[in-house]
């Protein structure tokens, strides 16, 4: 089913056709995706969905719409795995894969996949979030993730959300709910220059990077009324967190008892929304579009793809959690997910006894495209970019090469993806860091070693890596959409002329 383009509401301008124009010529295929039609949408469901989890439920709740059908990994599949259907499947509540099964497949042919990360540089809330008021100010305990509470996150409107499990006081089982306080809640304030050397840094996260959150000057009246007693329990898991934010977030989320709340995952995020900036409004600025922004597009691109492409292949997406820290953990890029999905598919349609030997055959016959962010060219420093491997924005995906391995781009997989672009008529870039810089990484690596399939990294370019608000392309959400749904549409094809690889 081909995405219906949402209303472009302050995008029907000149510039945007002028940017478009700037693109190679595409065919023109039904289903022709118009990359300024994402940008307004990209806009908005970044805004919507600041958390892992809020990211998740939505990219599970638009498939639903799509007709995807979840399937729980507690249950057997091989009687819900039809020809021609769509499905997916949550680990966690934090990591997604989504797949459409060809009319045409067989077991031991081939998977065509696009696979990121949903999750962000963030502060988490430590388990034991209360912690003593200091000079009037109520503050909050809290941890980095990743790069979290860096230099950028001074001085931000930061709100709080994540999900919260609360037990069913009838029948005893624990649900998760969302919440999200999208209002600046918490701050974490700088210390000004004229205190000298010490408003330099570097500065402690412990200790110097607390966020406040509210004031109680109580402390300097000698005379205060008597204190209300709390309806907290005592020993319960909301006795651990600070008293106002546990009655705040069970508010929002329908909880009077607050001894029902067994537990939650909370972060901080930059509250301000995404939007469209620039003279033109030629630019995206957004939090956290280090990874979704892929995530989001290889999305779109899996539903924007038509059932008659590639039919005797599985179209599928993957978005992981952790990989900021490493990608260790059972949702992440380490775990078995990905091909415990891969297996179970090609058990479904096996004629025979499925083993070993046919699993390897649908690896062999398989692609990975892992599609992570990757460095846009920045104009004041000019000096740390290699010529010719400068991205810019508005102008196509990104392939990203590294002589060490950090990125899993081969000459085999870039004349692949090179085909592709061909196809659909996208403009393919490159990127590759200095010799005397660090390079990063990507789940591209990890995963095609650990299952052993034909992989590229390929991802959009944005600027301001790791820093709590970044830049990207008003064309690049669409741009990444173009290529990935080329990627699904003709890698059936496109992997006959590469059949010795």
């Amino acid at each position: 089913m081909t995405r219906k383009p949402a209303p472009t509401v302050g995008l029907d301008r000149p510039w945007a056709s002028q940017l478009s124009a700037q693109l190679p010529d595409p065919p023109a295929p039904t289903g022709e995706v118009r990359p300024e039609d994402y940008a307004k949408p990209y806009c908005d469901f970044m805004t919507s969905n600041p958390t892992i989890f809020h990211a998740v439920k939505s990219f599970s709740k638009q498939l639903e719409q799509h007709g995807y059908k979840y399937l729980s990994e507690r249950k057997a599949w091989t009687s819900e795995l039809k020809r021609g259907g769509k499905f997916y499947c949550s680990r966690n509540g934090s990591s997604l894969i989504a797949f459409n099964i060809g009319q045409d497949y067989q077991s031991g042919n081939g998977m065509g996949i696009v696979a990121g990360h949903v999750d962000a540089l963030t502060a988490k809330l430590k388990p034991v979030s209360k912690v003593p008021n200091k000079a009037g100010f109520e503050q909050l305990g809290v941890a980095p993730y990743a790069g979290g509470l860096g230099p950028t996150w001074w001085d931000r409107d930061l709100g709080i959300g994540g999900r919260v499990l609360v037990r069913d006081p009838e029948s005893g089982k624990v649900e998760i709910k969302l919440v999200k306080l999208d209002w600046p809640i918490a701050r974490i304030p700088t210390l000004a220059p004229h205190f000298g050397s010490v408003a330099n840094g570097p500065f402690n996260q412990e200790t110097q990077m607390v966020p406040v959150i509210g004031i109680d000057n109580s402390d300097l009246f000698e005379h205060q009324p008597p204190t209300a007693s709390s309806d907290i329990k005592p020993g319960s898991f909301a006795s651990t967190q600070p008293e106002k934010l546990v009655k705040i977030i069970s508010k929002e989320i329908g909880v009077t008892d607050y001894s029902t709340i067994v537990s939650w995952e909370l972060e901080l995020f930059d509250s301000q929304p995404a939007q469209l900036g620039g003279l033109e409004k030629d630019f995206i600025f957004a939090g956290r579009i280090d990874d979704k922004l892929c995530c989001y597009a290889a999305q779109e691109a899996l539903i924007a793809s038509s059932d008659s492409t590639s039919t005797g292949t599985v179209k599928m997406v993957g978005m992981f959690d952790d990989e900021e820290i490493g990608s260790l953990l059972r949702q992440g890029a380490r775990s078995n997910f990905m091909s415990s999905v891969m297996e179970r598919i090609t058990e479904a349609f096996a004629t025979d006894a499925y083993g070993p030997n046919l699993f390897s055959q649908t690896v062999a016959n398989s692609f990975l495209v892992s599609s992570d962010v990757i460095h846009a060219v920045n104009p004041n420093f000019l000096n740390v970019y290699l010529e010719n491997h400068a991205p810019r924005l508005n102008v196509g995906v990104t392939v990203s090469a590294d002589s060490d391995g950090h990125m899993t781009t081969d000459s085999v997989s870039l004349a692949i993806m090179n085909r592709v672009a061909d196809r659909c008529g996208s403009k393919l870039q490159v990127f590759q860091i200095r010799n005397d810089s660090r390079s990063g990484g990507t789940i591209g690596p990890m995963t095609s070693a650990r299952i052993g399939m034909r992989a590229i990294d390929c991802g959009i370019p944005q600027l301001s890596m790791h820093s709590i608000r970044a830049t990207t392309g008003c064309l690049d959400p669409g741009l990444g959409v173009k290529l990935f749904k080329g990627f699904f549409d003709h890698f059936e094809e496109v992997d006959k002329e590469f059949a010795d690889f």
